[in-house]
């Protein structure tokens, strides 16, 4: 058997999304080009007899700080050390930057022992949201003149520098809100279309009110059908009010990072981005 380990292009991105849509990730319906766009080489695949059989994404941000996601065998063509052979590249790729993960319950231990630590669980919320109307003047539409202030105030809450990444996410087809106060930057949040319903991510405030009018605003946009967003247990009561707005708690995951845990705002983090790239 001869395995060829290469970049994938991005028609062969929109595959391994699919794979993690029918592992029940409920992706979103335009991620693969966004999530090539953070890092265009950050996307492994293997392949055997030019049929891909694995995958992984090792997205660089900077130089300091990496995530691994999208981590998926094949099921028909596991046990053959494809997986462990997208991985090892994937690592290396990343090399000795801060490395960090979501990892699924049952991933937990193993990824402890190759060198992961637990830092806060991240609950999957999902429902069909019942929220009053959002008020405000200060709550608007993100648009280009905004996105220089999104970089600087998105450093707040993530550990690396994404700003290819977040030129594309905040663009239509997504719906993209921020809390503008005084002219800063008090909160912004991103929904976008996907298998399911919608996701909300990432929600990022200054304090639990503005996430909450964030949330209520983009829920609204949303329109009929349900609302996923992962929800980190360092939130605080965020959690704690959204099954009175009609969403319950689902599966939950751990982010994990291999090397020194970023030190970031984490109270601000009311939804993170995606469980694939961070």
């Amino acid at each position: 058997m001869l395995r060829t380990i290469r970049t994938l292009a991005l028609e062969e991105v929109e595959t391994l999304v699919d794979w993690a849509a029918q592992e029940g990730w409920n992706s979103g319906l335009g991620d693969a080009a966004l999530f090539q766009a953070a890092d265009p080489q950050g996307f492994i695949g293997a392949f055997v007899e030019g049929e891909m059989v694995a995958g992984i994404s090792a997205v660089a941000y900077g130089d300091d700080f990496g995530f691994i996601g999208l981590y998926i065998c094949r099921p028909d063509r596991r046990g053959a050390g494809h997986g462990k052979a997208v991985w090892d590249a994937g690592m290396a790729r990343l090399g000795n930057r801060t490395i960090g993960l979501d990892g699924v319950v049952e991933q937990q231990a193993n990824y402890r022992s190759m060198g992961f630590a637990p830092a806060y669980r991240t609950i999957r919320f999902v429902g069909l949201p019942d929220v009053p109307a959002a008020v405000g003047s200060d709550i608007c539409a993100i648009g280009p003149d905004l996105v220089p202030d999104i970089l600087d105030y998105d450093r707040r809450f993530f550990p690396g520098p994404r700003q290819s990444f977040l030129e594309h996410w905040l663009r239509p087809p997504h719906s993209a809100l921020a809390v503008v106060k005084d002219g800063a930057i008090a909160g912004y949040g991103v929904a976008r279309r996907c298998r399911d319903g919608c996701k909300v991510g990432p929600l990022f405030a200054d304090n639990l009110d503005t996430a909450s009018r964030l949330f209520a605003a983009l829920a609204q946009m949303c329109g009929p059908g349900n609302v996923h967003l992962d929800v980190p247990e360092t939130s605080g009561q965020f959690a704690d009010l959204l099954p009175s707005a009609g969403l319950q708690p689902g599966f939950e995951t751990a982010r994990m990072y291999k090397g020194s845990a970023p030190q970031l705002t984490q109270s601000g983090v009311y939804a993170i981005t995606t469980l694939e790239l961070g």
